[in-house]
């Protein structure tokens, strides 16, 4: 996915922030999904780099974390 794909796919979705992010920000992560896919960026660089993964490796993740 390059940049101005990211920036395409961001503006789609609607993004939710990690609940440990706390009230200043400070370092994490945003995920949003979408059909078969969990896109994943951070959330101090909007305009930077998504990952994208499967739900079933999010959902993996998820319980490891």
């Amino acid at each position: 996915m390059n940049s101005s794909e990211s920036s395409a796919v961001a503006s789609d979705l609607t993004w939710f922030k990690s609940s440990y992010s706390g009230a200043e920000g400070g370092q994490c992560v945003e995920a949003a999904a979408d059909t078969g896919v969990v896109y994943i960026r951070d959330s101090k660089a909007v305009a930077g780099p998504i990952i994208r993964v499967s739900h079933e490796t999010w959902a993996g993740f998820v319980r490891k974390a």
